[in-house]
């Protein structure tokens, strides 16, 4: 059992989300804890300062159905207050103006909503912090779609040229045939900006037993992405490839889930990493699967 004093400095240092409006037995979650929202809700306190990924599913009136998850990350600081609000028509949450914001964060920080408040369970960050720690603001600033909301209803259309799998194709079926789906062209570009990644080499003027070999191995092809797209910073990649694990996993994104498969499979496709970026990166991920 946590102290008073103890308590109350973890609330005073620990960033605050303050959800205004939910309606009761929405889901709402962050890292790996999920909330479901009662009468009296109105967000989370203590959130340890750094990268957090925030979700949510609206509830029919019964809490018996659910829409898909929305999601986003943010980088939160000692004492912030995220403010959000949920908008009835379009069920989600949205910011609120800067000098209404300002407003709600002076009434957080004198605990006017204190006790409407749910602690985040600090017994869990650590698990967080593996799935999370190669993820900084600047990968969330490069990667995140226009808005910051990532949601599989926004992604019907946008995978369309990717190579997918039976049950993949499955998936991307039932996406289309959603009745929450939201056409790709009446949301341009909705997804993330993720680093495009070859799924076959193709070089015109090299031999056929070269092509091949590098199909095979894709060192060189890991080599040439972390200096053209990754500014030759590993953890930038792996930053990349912990965004998308956690926006498939708690997001239940399909792009992500096809980002994630391809960075995964571009590194375990190194078998002959000899150069030390590669052989460092390769071994680092399998820290992270450790």
């Amino acid at each position: 059992m946590m102290d008073a004093d103890k308590a109350l400095e973890l609330v005073k240092s620990g960033a605050t989300l303050l959800l205004l409006d939910v309606p009761q037995y929405t889901l709402i979650g962050i890292d790996t804890q999920v909330f479901s929202v009662g009468p009296a809700f109105k967000g989370i306190k203590m959130i340890p300062p750094g990268v957090h990924f925030v979700f949510y599913s609206s509830s029919t009136r019964d809490g018996k159905e659910f829409s898909p998850i929305t999601g986003f990350f943010i980088d939160a600081g000692y004492s912030q207050v995220v403010v959000r609000m949920w908008d009835q028509q379009e069920e989600r949450l949205i910011k609120v103006p800067e000098e209404e914001e300002e407003r709600y964060r002076q009434a957080v920080r004198s605990f006017e909503f204190d006790k409407h408040l749910g602690p985040y369970d600090l017994s869990l960050y650590a698990d967080w912090k593996r799935l999370s720690n190669y993820i900084t603001k600047s990968t969330i600033e490069r990667l995140e779609p226009i808005g910051g909301e990532i949601t599989v209803t926004y992604e019907h259309g946008m995978l369309k040229n990717t190579c997918k799998s039976a049950m993949e194709r499955v998936l991307d079926e039932q996406l289309r045939n959603s009745k929450f789906s939201s056409p790709a062209e009446k949301h341009p570009k909705r997804g993330c900006y993720y680093t495009p990644i070859p799924r076959i080499i193709k070089r015109k003027g090299i031999e056929s037993e070269q092509l091949t070999s590098l199909n095979l191995d894709k060192t060189e092809l890991l080599e040439t992405l972390l200096v053209k797209d990754y500014g030759g910073s590993e953890e930038s990649l792996l930053g990349e490839l912990q965004f998308a694990f956690i926006a498939f996993l708690m997001g239940q994104s399909l792009e992500a889930f096809m980002q994630w498969k391809s960075l995964v499979s571009l590194l375990l496709g190194c078998t002959e990493a000899n150069h030390s970026s590669c052989q460092s990166t390769v071994c680092k991920l399998e820290e992270l699967n450790a």
